[in-house]
């Protein structure tokens, strides 16, 4: 993959207007803007390094661009996403009268192959399960909180680790999750979700700033102390666990159930609990629905998984095979 481009610049003002675009009127969450960001960023460097104005760049700067990137090494999955980005940026100007065409219509997105999302087997996961459970003390509390939630509902890391404690309705059993375009969606949790928070709840003052247990200090920014709004509160400057530490929590936890720690990742345990849960009944809308995808095709790609191993069973067990 190449290398980004540094971003030492003030961003072209059509760039800036249409991140305001995003944020104000689609409510763009503040990855997904920075994604766009950069990647506008970097076709603006471009743009100028070819004497052209990145909003009034023609179809041929863009074939250009595009090449670039490729002789970068980048990856055809990564441009084609900073294709779209260069898409919905001039539909906006488009849109605004801010020119006159839209030089992307005649641009042909590179081909790429659909990978199929990489999971752990059931096995695997309640070695990992397991292997939480054997922590001791409010940090195995805590540990066995965010997988069992993780692994109940496919939560994205980003969502898991920044859940308010009012997403949790009183009796326990359902989160109100906040996810991608700022939109609400109800998912259940199992049992021993439910049981995990109760426990990890116990236990929860010890990871506040100011709360019972902690020494002293607090996070810079965000709510912090006995009022802080956080299910997963920390000393990190956004005032909840981020989702850098989770991860590193999770390869830990990986090496100690004896799994290969490249395999593991919080997105990982999300492909698992939507293999797992389609393997098992589960009607594709529900999945949808619990998964948060606005359109149903992204959905769509785990009945490839699914088929995968209807094949891996015939290859197995027919008696032909």
């Amino acid at each position: 993959m190449g290398r980004r481009r540094k971003i030492t610049e003030p961003l072209p003002r059509e760039v800036e207007m249409f991140l305001e675009m995003l944020a104000a009127e689609r409510g763009a969450a503040r990855n997904t803007l920075e994604s766009y960001q950069r990647d506008l960023g970097d076709f603006s460097g471009f743009a100028k390094s070819q004497r052209m104005v990145p909003a009034h760049a023609s179809a041929d700067l863009l074939r250009k661009y595009l090449k670039h990137l490729n002789g970068t090494g980048m990856s055809a999955r990564t441009q084609a996403r900073r294709l779209s980005a260069l898409r919905q940026f001039f539909r906006f100007l488009y849109a605004e009268r801010l020119r006159d065409d839209d030089p992307t219509t005649v641009i042909d997105s590179p081909k790429i192959g659909r990978a199929l999302p990489k999971y752990l087997s059931e096995d695997e996961v309640d070695r990992l399960l397991m292997c939480a459970a054997d922590h001791p003390g409010a940090d195995g509390k805590r540990l066995v909180a965010l997988m069992e939630i993780l692994y109940a509902t496919g939560l994205r890391v980003s969502e898991l680790v920044g859940l308010p404690l009012t997403a949790v309705s009183r009796d326990g059993r359902i989160l109100m999750v906040r996810g991608k375009g700022d939109k609400e969606r109800i998912v259940p949790l199992s049992e021993p979700a439910t049981d995990a928070i109760a426990a990890y709840l116990a236990v929860r003052d010890r990871y506040l700033p100011h709360g019972k247990g902690a020494k002293g200090g607090g996070a810079k920014g965000g709510r912090i102390g006995k009022d802080s709004p956080y299910l997963f509160p920390s000393r990190a400057r956004q005032g909840y666990l981020t989702r850098a530490r989770f991860a590193q929590i999770l390869k830990e936890l990986a090496i100690e159930a004896a799994l290969d720690p490249t395999r593991v990742s919080p997105h990982v345990l999300r492909h698992s609990f939507a293999s797992h849960l389609l393997a098992h009944g589960a009607d594709l809308r529900a999945l949808q629905q619990m998964l948060g995808h606005a359109d149903i095709s992204t959905t769509q790609i785990y009945t490839h998984v699914l088929d995968e191993r209807l094949k891996q069973l015939v290859n197995s067990a027919h008696p032909l095979a």
